[in-house]
């Protein structure tokens, strides 16, 4: 019991910093703002130490939740090297590359009266559904200039960098990847409206996509990386790639989790990262934080603070 220190009481002023704010949350050292203050030291390892390869994978409802510019300027700023994506994620992305909006509306509402007035809703956020269509024909052309020799087996990381290439927005996930030779994977691909309109220009086209080429590049990704960290937003399929990946390695380094799903039901997305160690996916001695907390909160802070504040005192 002597080891044990108080918690310390978290103090405010006007003006604080967002750096200084997480160190409150750590430097208290319980429940939600110490895993928060925890996240953010380890995220500033990541990114501030030059022999870590950082993965990032997003799940949920982040693009259409105003993280859009954040990732991609992650992404240009060279904080990140691998991202691994839902294909929700990527396709809201194009759309608002293409210039259409998300736009803020409410969780209760009439949805037959949406869907006659042609709007999706996701929570609280509305899109139109001529978004979509204009998507829908926008990727077919793309595909259309992608040549057919590369068409006839096809990862869906080449697919993305051709459609990033080929948008104009710098505020751009898509955009700003194709840029920096930073591949978007997307193993979930085929489950997404990009994906459906690759199945219906398959159709007549030449158009062969092979899953494992992704599995290819990821792996390649782990062994070329001296040392590895991992940011994973949401659960679900981003998450068992990026960490399976790296069992090829005995396991992350390090690794942050935001995530709401639980632990109790067995599933991955609520899987703890201490579950993790025993398949290889962390390293028993990696460092590893979970925040229990809404991404559009925790991940802004996070990353803040960590670019901010570089070297955080232990």
């Amino acid at each position: 019991m002597s080891m044990l220190r108080a918690v310390k009481q978290m103090r405010l002023r006007p003006g604080v910093k967002v750096s200084e704010l997480v160190d409150e949350m750590r430097r208290c050292g319980v429940l939600g703002a110490g895993r928060i203050g925890r996240a953010a030291e380890l995220v500033a390892k990541m990114f501030h130490e030059p022999d870590y390869t950082v993965f990032l994978a997003l799940a949920g409802a982040l693009v259409p939740g105003g993280l859009r510019s954040v990732i991609a300027d992650l992404i240009t700023n060279g904080y990140v090297h691998v991202l691994v994506s839902t294909g929700a994620n990527v396709v809201h992305d194009a759309l608002e590359a293409l210039g259409y909006k998300h736009q803020v509306g409410s969780a209760y509402v009439e949805d037959v009266k949406l869907k006659e007035e042609g709007i999706s809703r996701i929570a609280d956020i509305y899109v139109k559904l001529e978004a979509f269509q204009a998507l829908e024909r926008w990727v077919y052309q793309t595909l259309e200039e992608i040549p057919e020799q590369k068409r006839k087996r096809i990862s869906s990381a080449e697919i993305l960098h051709e459609i990033g290439m080929r948008l104009q927005d710098e505020g751009s996930i898509l955009a700003a990847a194709a840029r920096k030779g930073v591949p978007i994977i997307c193993p979930g691909l085929p489950d997404s409206i990009i994906g459906f309109q690759l199945w219906a220009f398959g159709q007549d086209r030449t158009l062969i996509l092979d899953p494992l080429l992704d599995v290819q590049l990821i792996v390649s990704k782990v062994y070329e990386a001296k040392r590895v960290g991992a940011i994973i937003l949401g659960g679900g399929w981003p998450k068992h790639f990026v960490l399976f990946a790296n069992t090829f390695r005995d396991g992350v380094d390090c690794v942050v989790q935001i995530t709401m799903d639980r632990p109790e039901p067995g599933g991955l997305s609520g899987a703890s990262l201490e579950e993790a160690v025993s398949w290889g996916k962390l390293k028993p001695e990696g460092k590893a934080v979970t925040v229990v907390c809404d991404a559009t909160i925790a991940f802004p802070l996070i990353v803040a603070a960590a670019l901010e504040k570089p070297a955080v005192a232990s």
